[in-house]
């Protein structure tokens, strides 16, 4: 079965690790990102506040570990299950964009 998979979200830089290199050479950093919104549910507002694991590889990994906490940034990506015996959500970036003057 195939399906659609695409995140598209902005937030704030909670919490960065070190950015490191898996054993086959591709650098990678995790990180949470803080996002806050108001989505309309039901017919009504509502006010939308969590933290998303994240992940990144390569560029955006470089890109996110440069940069400073509370950095506002726009990411999209695809999500994936923590591991093969760990079904926790985690969002996997494939592009990050950092807003400027915010």
């Amino acid at each position: 079965m195939s399906g659609v998979n695409r995140v598209a979200l902005t937030g704030r830089l909670a919490e960065v690790g070190a950015l490191r290199m898996t054993p086959g050479g591709i650098a990678v950093v995790q990180f949470r990102l803080r996002h806050e919104s108001e989505c309309n549910e039901a017919g009504k507002d509502r006010k939308v506040k969590a933290e998303v694991e994240s992940i990144a590889f390569e560029a955006p990994a470089r890109l996110i570990a440069a940069a400073a906490l509370d950095s506002p940034l726009q990411v999209e990506g695809f999500l994936c299950a923590k591991s093969a015996r760990s079904k926790k959500l985690v969002l996997h970036i494939t592009q990050v964009a950092f807003a400027e003057g915010d």
